[in-house]
């Protein structure tokens, strides 16, 4: 390779034409189930919102606006806690993930474009379930310049754990396996829908170190006032949580080059 044909390969424009190739390849690779996927998210969001309320006669404010605020933080967090490494691990079974993998593109690339593809799937069930949510709960969501940095972080920060996962363990099915506990942990185990104080102590104290809890609280002050308190805390742990992620899949994909 003569070293101008190096220098094409290098930079700001070639990191820019990878991750448009890579984009493509997600959308087109999921252009039969995209659809539905996007379709599920908007059912299922605005369906936990409406069951939830099926178990009160009339349910308190509060608890409508933690409800509320909770499954848009459990649209984020899905897609990429579960959905994407359940993709990663059908192409390590179906013999597709060394070809993604060698193609001649950036790393970072790959994992820019499944968040752009993350984005496409989570942001619609996000914001219909937040309309749901107000036209039964007759809420005053409160939506705040904050909610921008909030839904990127959680965002990011669900896809590189997820991403992490899917790379590291090499089984599909421990890959789908651990997806169906993450599902588990974060609707009855995390204080998503509901403060944390009604959580046995251990349990709160468990989750103050795990990114669920700390999604949920970046997400609600964008969402609300005078909810969340702690902030700046739950920002650091997020990020903490997906530098450490990002790092793991950097380490994994590079001992794979």
């Amino acid at each position: 390779m003569t070293v101008a044909a190096a220098a094409v390969r290098r930079g700001p424009a070639h990191w820019w034409r990878s991750y448009l190739m890579m984009t493509r390849w997600e959308v087109v690779g999921l252009r039969l189930l995209l659809p539905i996927t996007v379709f599920v998210q908007l059912v299922t969001g605005a369906g936990f919102v409406l069951g939830i309320g099926l178990f009160f006669d009339r349910i308190p404010t509060t608890a409508a606006l933690f409800v509320s605020t909770g499954v848009v933080v459990i649209t984020l967090a899905t897609v990429g806690l579960v959905l994407g490494p359940q993709l990663i691990a059908a192409q390590k079974a179906q013999g597709v993930y060394d070809f993604v993998w060698s193609l001649p593109v950036p790393r970072s690339t790959a994992a820019a474009a499944w968040i752009t593809v993350n984005t496409i799937i989570a942001v619609p069930g996000m914001v219909v379930a937040l309309l749901v949510a107000t036209w039964r709960y007759d809420l005053s969501i409160v939506v705040s310049s904050a909610i921008v940095p909030g839904a990127l972080l959680t965002l990011y920060t669900a896809t590189m754990i997820g991403y992490a996962i899917a790379h590291v363990l090499k089984q599909p099915m421990i890959i789908n396996l651990i997806t169906q506990v993450t599902i588990f942990a974060l609707t009855g185990f995390s204080p998503v829908n509901f403060p944390k104080e009604q959580m046995p102590a251990w349990l709160a104290t468990l989750n103050e170190g795990l990114p669920l809890l700390h999604m949920a609280n970046v997400m609600r002050a964008g969402l609300t006032e005078g909810i969340v308190t702690g902030l700046g805390r739950s920002y650091l742990v997020l990020g903490l949580w997906a530098a450490a992620a990002t790092a793991v899949t950097g380490w994994v994909l590079r001992r794979r080059a």
